[in-house]
């Protein structure tokens, strides 16, 4: 699992709240280009870390999972401070076993 630093972590904290949303909301909230976005959510999404909900298959609307939400807590605890050593590929496999 490679997550992009830190537009993936802006997406995963702007959908913390539990709503859903789309790339067009999330562009401005995060400041990173819409179409990037886009690229990005698919990703998380094969991840497990966000799900793709309807009402249409091409609707591009997500929301977080609990998954997402448990790499989320990872990288913000050991943020900002020791953030460059930590071994996020590690962790986040060692959740993909559960």
């Amino acid at each position: 699992m490679r997550l992009a630093t830190p537009t993936d972590f802006g997406i995963l904290d702007a959908l913390a709240d539990g709503k859903r949303n789309l790339a067009a909301n999330l562009s401005p909230e995060i400041k990173k280009d819409r179409s990037y976005i886009n690229t990005r959510l698919p990703a998380l999404e094969d991840y497990g870390l966000l799900n793709k909900i309807g009402p249409a298959p091409n609707s591009g609307l997500y929301e977080i999972t609990d998954k997402g939400k448990r790499v989320l807590e990872i990288h913000q605890e050991h943020q900002p401070d020791s953030a460059a050593s930590f071994d996020y590929e590690t962790e986040l496999e060692n959740l993909t076993a559960d």
